[in-house]
């Protein structure tokens, strides 16, 4: 092919590819009209069915119309078809008794001339039908009057002619008409009534009769119907969209007004007219509206009060606190002086105190960051660091569960504008919440980064999570099982708390777990924080997870290996490599 081909070809692609998405984007356009507008698919759908009725409707009326006129004047066409052929016959049978007569074989043409001139003057333009006298046996004997030929004969008409003539020659002479309704061009007509009839000797008399005038009268009254049912689809179609635009601007009137409404405006209200139903229906919404506003605002009084109550509270608590905490470290560590139920009591108190202060400062953040009080001291900082220091934070309550740390870091620093702070606080609750639903097996954290965000996963393979809990887990107070104790004595808030730290670095927090499978909590930062987090370099399903639902459905058991047996499932992946990973223990 050659290179002016080739551009060629390229120039014709590149205009069919525009063209092709032109297309897409206008059916996107109509498609997207067709279902955000009820008013368009009522309109469309009455212009589409008022449509198919008049023209179900002008085809049968047109028909009748039809059969009308027709049928009068393809009675009165074949009456006369039948009236001059019999005058035909009489001059054709008047000659040949005459002295002068043709012997057999020969041809009176002034006979045939004459009967022509009777039925059919030459000189007469504007004659009501064409004749044709056809004797196949003397060709010369034939006679055209008008403007046809033989080849103006319908085939089907003058082979059952050659038919019958050949039954009058070899019998008995036979009179037979045959009426044929055939189109016929003469004149622009396309409506005609052909008759023809078998005479003795077998000459055949065709009679070509236009109806000029009924296919006027027929194609003035089709476009009468035409002009009339289109005038009748838009008039419908018309009528269709101002009966729907009664329904549908009240009803798109409520419909911005709700969202106004869902946007904070509780002022909203509708225009009251009438007392029809739309308008019973802008009472409701307005009733509502009220009373929505009102509940929202006592529920916001409400909430203020109760964070203003859990801020003082807390804050009253701090003081009293403190001097029982006082107290309790001196009795503490007095205690071996004491008998061992007191020395018991006293490690106890110890415990709890520890437990409420916690619980206290966890209050405080909470009530901090409902008051819009929170803010972050940003640095750069690198992510290995601060798991590392959660990680050393977690060891000894880990060793307590038998539970042992898989740190999987990168080799590069991981660079982030954090506040390490808070994230060191995520991590140590997301450690603790795995070492709680861990049931004593590893626990992996893994670290990843890329241009724009890094992340921290954390995976236990403990009792997992409900389809459902990946988002309750981190309400406040919220329990899996509230049957089950704490074992690590949490408060119920570090998770709600951590999702807010998160949220506060525009980062993300999203947990994921299957019953049995254990669960996976996957933190996200922004490495910029004034950069809108995209995505994240961690996959929030563990890897193995995904390679098993791969392998479970493309892979068939007998490709498994041998060691693995059907009730232990595919045999497990690759193992990650040992570059960049410490174990911690």
């Amino acid at each position: 092919m050659t290179p002016a081909a080739t551009a060629r070809r390229r120039t014709f692609r590149q205009i069919l590819g525009g063209v092709r998405r032109r297309a897409r984007r206008a059916a996107r356009r109509v498609r997207h009209l067709w279902r955000s507008s009820l008013q368009m698919r009522v309109v469309t759908s009455t212009l589409a069915i008022s449509m198919t009725v008049v023209a179900v409707l002008g085809y049968f009326l047109f028909q009748e119309i039809s059969d009308s006129v027709v049928d009068p004047r393809r009675a009165s066409v074949i009456s006369d078809a039948r009236n001059d052929t019999a005058t035909i016959r009489n001059i054709l049978l008047s000659q040949e008794d005459q002295d002068d007569a043709p012997k057999p074989g020969q041809i009176h043409t002034p006979a045939i001339d004459q009967a022509i001139k009777a039925v059919s003057p030459v000189e007469d333009e504007n004659r009501r039908y064409d004749l044709i006298i056809l004797n196949p046996e003397h060709p010369e004997g034939s006679r055209i009057a008008g403007a046809v030929s033989e080849q103006s004969i319908p085939p089907q008409l003058r082979a059952a002619m050659d038919a019958f003539a050949e039954k009058t020659l070899v019998g008995e002479p036979t009179r037979k008409s045959i009426i044929a309704a055939v189109p016929y061009e003469r004149g622009g007509t396309q409506i005609s009534v052909v008759t023809g009839v078998v005479l003795e000797e077998g000459r055949q008399v065709y009679h070509f009769s236009p109806l000029t005038a009924e296919e006027d009268t027929l194609s003035a009254v089709r476009q009468v119907l035409v002009l009339v049912g289109l005038g009748l689809v838009l008039l419908l179609a018309a009528i269709a969209s101002l009966v729907t635009r009664q329904v549908v601007v009240p009803v798109r009137l409520a419909r911005q007004a709700a969202e106004r409404l869902a946007a904070g405006q509780l002022d909203e209200r509708l225009k009251v007219r009438g007392e029809d139903d739309l308008a019973r229906l802008a009472t409701s919404f307005n009733e509502m509206a009220a009373n929505l506003a009102l509940k929202i605002h006592q529920l916001e009084e409400l909430s203020q009060v109760q964070r203003q109550f859990v801020s003082d509270v807390s804050h009253e608590l701090r003081t009293p606190l403190t001097t029982v905490r006082m107290a309790a470290d001196l009795i503490y560590d007095a205690r071996e002086d004491f008998d061992p139920m007191v020395a018991r009591s006293a490690e106890l108190m110890q415990a709890q105190l520890e437990r409420f202060e916690s619980m206290l400062a966890d209050l405080l953040e909470i009530s901090r960051y409902d008051a819009g009080a929170a803010t972050l001291d940003l640095e750069q900082t690198d992510i290995r660091d601060v798991v590392l220091r959660a990680v050393d934070d977690s060891v000894a309550l880990a060793e307590r569960h038998s539970t042992r740390f898989d740190l999987r870091l990168p080799n590069e620093p991981c660079m982030a504008e954090i506040d390490a702070r808070r994230v060191e606080r995520i991590l140590r609750n997301l450690l603790f919440n795995a070492i709680e639903h861990g049931e004593g097996k590893d626990i992996v954290v893994t670290v990843g980064a890329d241009r724009d965000a890094v992340a921290v996963a954390v995976r236990d393979h403990g009792v997992g999570l409900k389809p459902g809990e990946e988002n309750m887990v981190f309400d406040r107070f919220w329990r899996a099982d509230p049957s089950r104790a704490r074992t690590i004595g949490g408060t119920g808030l570090g998770l709600a708390i951590s999702r807010e730290d998160a949220t506060l670095h525009g980062g993300w927090l999203q947990a994921w777990g299957q019953p049995g499978e254990g669960s996976q909590f996957r933190l996200t930062l922004p490495r910029d924080s004034s950069v809108e987090l995209k995505g994240s370099p961690l996959p929030l399903e563990p890897p193995e997870i995904q390679i098993r639902r791969t392998w479970r459905g493309h892979i068939t058991p007998v490709l498994a290996p041998a060691t693995s047996s059907p009730a232990a499932g595919p045999a497990p992946g690759p193992a990650p490599s040992d570059e960049g990973v410490v174990h911690a223990e």
